[in-house]
């Protein structure tokens, strides 16, 4: 970093009985007062380069020996003002990116000017700081936080601006043209090759080689210099992202952490001071969200989510969650299940995760107007295959970049619907969760998207056993989202025989799954009339394999499935007839074409009177058709 020494003297200020003063063999004959601190000093050397303390010792007369003047707004207290009075004095004096904001600012309230004497303070501090500071990386960075300090005056002397100006200038030249610091400037270059070109492991390093210096500045100095870059247009936006990121994991770190700590806090200082740095970081969190960059995938998901939680906690402004919401919904097929998990403090529910800026989230993914891949038009004529057009081989081309972004549009749905299967197993798990907010968003997955139900019964299954005492209709009502046609074998079983699901879900379940069981190499054996009637009714084929049991998402020890775990299905069985003969289907349970309760009953007694035999049977089956494969 670059300083400058003035002055040849030495230094020969010394207190006295709290008192500072000068050893001089002239008697002092001024008093000056700054910040309750008094010192001892002459008026010649003062005054002749002082033009304020010139009028202040006309304005007001002499009523004793030594003329007191007072200075209690004096801008960078009393090292700003002892640094200009030995600069009157000729005592030398050292100047760096540490103490010219503060110099300066004292300098002009003394109005040091040259109108008073050439070569005066305010001079040589302006050629000192456009000179060197300016062109300096880190002399620049520093310069600027200490402006903080002394706001208005930064501002007035145009301190601030130029400083951001030159850190965004220098922003946008490459590292290697620009004056850093020694450490930073030995890191950068560790970087580039002996030959001058950069190596590819260190490349995005090198690049956003300004980012870390940057997040050393306050929030409102960091947004000023970032709208500066930003409108140079010359850094990706990537790369401010990435700063971005960095800057938030240096100023928001454990927000969740803190808050809970503050919510401790009793007396009434304590809870002023807890506001205060809540409007603090609620202050940093929307400039943040207010610099991410438009583009799709200049920060990560799981970053936007981050600052998602940070939002909720700190209760900021509804435009900038909803903004962060938006973001998100751009590229949710990247979310984890873990990022999802934000914490509820809202004071209207007491639910443990905010399941409503989830929801708000999936609805502005599947807003996005994007449709799954179809296929191309077929050309009528066999000639027109073969003697195409140049328009017509563009129409192609474009069809083809549009087929190309619709298929990734189809399979980011399919992964968002893993994502949220896996959300809602762990949602589920909550007591006070309402099945309303549980069935919103299992319902705001496309059927499509949904290659098979098995993560969907988990969830289900789960909700159940953390709410035992839901009605009969609720039970109904959770499981209408459940397609029995798309579980698979292991699901199947362990639906048959899970108590907790409703009578009329069971029964489609094993009638669904004997039906697959009697399908051997393409061929159907042959059925009972009311099984294939109640088969019909809800157009399932028979012949269709099952689907195996996904595996995506991790399931925790409690949650695994165990058909051991539920009653013998010779119990459940008897259970079902006994259950099934007094349940009464309501309008839900009737099909389309008619069958009721008595068909449904007729069917249902038509089943072998041994479950365990059936499902022998069944994993008999499959497995002599693995072998035959």
């Amino acid at each position: 970093m670059k300083f400058m020494k003035l002055g040849s003297r030495p230094d020969t200020f010394y207190s006295a009985e709290s008192v500072r003063t000068v050893s001089s063999e002239v008697s002092s004959d001024l008093i000056i007062e700054v910040k309750g601190c008094k010192y001892l000093l002459h008026k010649f050397p003062l005054l002749s380069k002082c033009l304020r303390l010139q009028r202040i010792c006309c304005e007001s007369p002499e009523r004793s020996q030594h003329q007191i003047i007072q200075l209690p707004d004096f801008p960078g207290g009393i090292e700003a003002f002892e640094l200009c009075a030995k600069f009157c004095y000729g005592i030398t004096i050292t100047l760096s990116a540490y103490n010219i904001v503060a110099a300066q600012c004292a300098a002009e309230y003394l109005q040091m000017t040259e109108d008073v004497e050439k070569g005066n303070l305010i001079y040589k501090l302006e050629v000192f700081f456009n000179s060197c500071i300016l062109q300096g990386w880190r002399d620049s960075i520093v310069t600027l936080q200490s402006t903080k300090a002394f706001p208005l005056w930064s501002e007035d002397l145009g301190i601030t601006s130029r400083c951001i100006e030159s850190i965004a200038s220098k922003v946008l030249t490459h590292p290697s043209k620009v004056s850093l610091s020694h450490s930073h400037s030995r890191r950068v270059r560790d970087d580039i090759s002996c030959n001058g070109a950069e190596s590819q492991r260190h490349k995005s390093t090198t690049k956003g080689w300004w980012a870390e210096d940057m997040a050393e500045l306050g929030i409102d100095l960091y947004w000023r210099a970032m709208i500066a870059i930003k409108s140079g247009g010359k850094i990706p936006t990537n790369l401010i992202g990435q700063a971005l990121q960095i800057y938030a994991s240096r100023w928001l770190p454990n927000i969740s952490r803190q808050v809970k700590a503050n919510q401790g806090a009793t007396s009434d200082s304590d809870s002023d001071s807890t506001g205060e740095v809540s409007s603090k970081h609620r202050l940093l969190l929307e400039s943040i969200v207010s610099l991410i960059p438009s583009d799709k995938g200049d920060v990560s998901c799981s970053f936007l989510l981050k600052l998602l939680k940070a939002a909720n906690i700190l209760n900021a402004s509804s435009s900038s969650k909803m903004e962060l919401a938006r973001r998100v919904a751009l590229q949710l097929e990247e979310a984890r299940v873990s990022d999802l998990l934000i914490p509820s403090l809202s004071y209207s529910s007491d639910t443990l995760y905010d399941v409503d800026i989830v929801l708000t989230i999936l609805e502005e993914f599947m807003l996005q107007g994007q449709s799954p891949p179809t296929s191309p038009p077929r050309s009528r004529l066999g000639f027109e295959r073969r003697r195409r057009s140049r328009s017509a081989e563009n129409i192609d081309f474009e069809f083809q970049e549009s087929r190309r972004s619709s298929s990734a549009s189809h399979s980011s749905k399919l992964k968002v619907a893993k994502i949220m299967d896996g959300y809602l197993q762990e949602i589920a798990r909550d007591i006070n969760l309402p099945l309303s907010k549980f069935i919103a968003i299992a319902e705001k997955i496309p059927d499509f998207s949904r290659l098979d139900h098995d993560d969907l019964y988990r969830a289900i299954d789960i909700y159940l056993k953390a709410h035992p005492d839901l009605n009969k209709s609720e039970r109904k009502k959770l499981c209408r989202i459940l397609d029995c046609k798309k579980l698979s074998v292991e699901a199947c079983m362990h639906a048959a025989q899970n108590e907790k699901l409703p009578l009329r879900v069971v029964v489609q379940v094993l009638f669904f799954e004997q039906a697959r069981a009697a399908t051997v190499g393409g061929k159907v054996a042959e059925l009972p009339s009311n099984i294939k009637a109640l088969l019909a009714a809800h157009n399932i084929d028979p012949s269709r394999p099952p689907r195996t049991l996904s595996t995506t998402t991790s399931i925790r020890g409690d949650d695994q499935w165990s058909v051991s775990g539920l009653k013998s299905p010779k119990s459940r069985t008897s259970t079902l007839r006994m259950k099934l003969a007094e349940d009464d289907l309501d309008e839900y349970d009737m099909n389309p074409d008619g069958l009721g309760r008595s068909s449904k009953f007729k069917a249902f007694c038509a089943l072998p009177t041994g479950p365990k035999k059936m499902f022998s049977k069944l994993l008999s089956i499959n497995r002599s058709g693995s072998e035959k494969n």
